[in-house]
């Protein structure tokens, strides 16, 4: 099933500010206000407070006026998100999984310079793997750096633990769903990955990736 941001009865998506969530009484060993969100959910995009994910996975996005989604990040466990990092409008984050995040107020986010540095440094390795050419070396560089972050070893290679559909990596990578479906299509027939439940498994290793020069 394709994760689907919130969107309203014009296909809008919905602003995140009006869901409801659910706090949890428990805090972290920081001491600081847990929040738990279902998948599909958005997190509210607050000016005066970053959340720091515990568990889980979302993305960020925003989107043009005729509704295309742009997708600006796939942020995982340790990371910092929320709209103090970012001049876009609209800005929404939605969970890909369920997720726990930790709410950081302001007067601590200096306490967390290795975050912010690690935010501007995915969020640029992702930028450049999006103006790769050709599409086909662009996906692979896409795949790996989504084995890098959510993946784990297994057998068979590397697994991607998160479920990302075609129509998702269509939006990060700016291409359409039919041409991610083809290119997925012709990978499993090289044997570079193979489908195993709904996720994939990368089966080149990730220092040949430069290499995958297809047409």
């Amino acid at each position: 099933m394709m994760y689907s941001t919130s969107r309203n009865s014009n296909g809008i998506p919905q602003n995140p500010a009006n869901n409801t969530n659910t706090t949890n009484p428990n805090s972290s060993t920081s001491g600081l206000q847990q929040r738990l969100f279902t998948r599909r959910e958005t997190i509210p995009a607050r000016n005066d407070v970053l959340w720091k994910i515990e568990r889980g996975a979302v993305r960020t996005l925003t989107w043009s006026e005729d509704g295309t989604f742009i997708t600006l990040g796939y942020w995982g466990p340790g990371d910092l998100i929320g709209y103090p990092l970012s001049r876009v409008k609209p800005y929404q984050i939605e969970c890909l999984t369920s997720v726990e995040v930790s709410v950081v107020p302001p007067q601590l986010w200096h306490q967390d310079i290795n975050s912010f540095l690690s935010h501007i440094q995915q969020a640029e390795e992702l930028l450049s793997i999006v103006h790769r050419k050709p599409i086909s070396l662009r996906l692979w560089q896409f795949l790996v750096w989504l084995s890098e972050k959510f993946g784990r070893d297994v057998e068979q290679g590397k697994l991607i633990d998160l479920n990302v559909t075609h129509q998702e990596m269509a939006e990060v990578l700016n291409t359409t769903r039919v041409t991610v479906t083809r290119l997925l299509q012709q990978f499993e027939e090289e044997n570079t990955l193979i489908r195993h439940k709904r996720r994939i498994i990368l089966r080149t290793p990730n220092n040949n990736q430069n290499t995958i020069q297809r047409k």
